[in-house]
């Protein structure tokens, strides 16, 4: 006979790390190319110009400019349009000349 009862385990106690899942940029902010622009799970926004997905889902920018939100045929569109004003020198050449790259 036991002279203390039984105390058992918790089926408790487990959790998986955070996924710091969201829209990363905001409508209007400028971003460089590579720039992670949202991260997602499924196709909750999608890629608009410029704008390329990975493969979880992932956008980011494929060219420099300012980011644009979009509504289309009911679905969110992230894009970002060029603007002639950043050409910014970066690291050997300007970030918007193609013939550089």
């Amino acid at each position: 006979m036991a002279t203390h009862k039984g105390q058992g385990s918790t089926q408790n106690g487990r959790d998986s790390r955070p996924k710091y899942l969201g829209v990363k940029v905001g409508d209007g902010e400028i971003v460089k190319i590579g720039n992670v622009l949202v991260r997602q799970r499924g196709t909750k926004f999608y890629p608009g110009y410029n704008v390329a997905r990975g493969g979880d889902d992932t956008l980011y920018a494929i060219a420099n400019g300012k980011v644009k939100f979009e509504r289309r045929k009911g679905k969110v569109f992230v894009s970002v349009y060029p603007i002639e004003e950043f050409n910014i020198y970066y690291g050997g050449k300007y970030a918007n000349d193609k013939s550089t790259r």
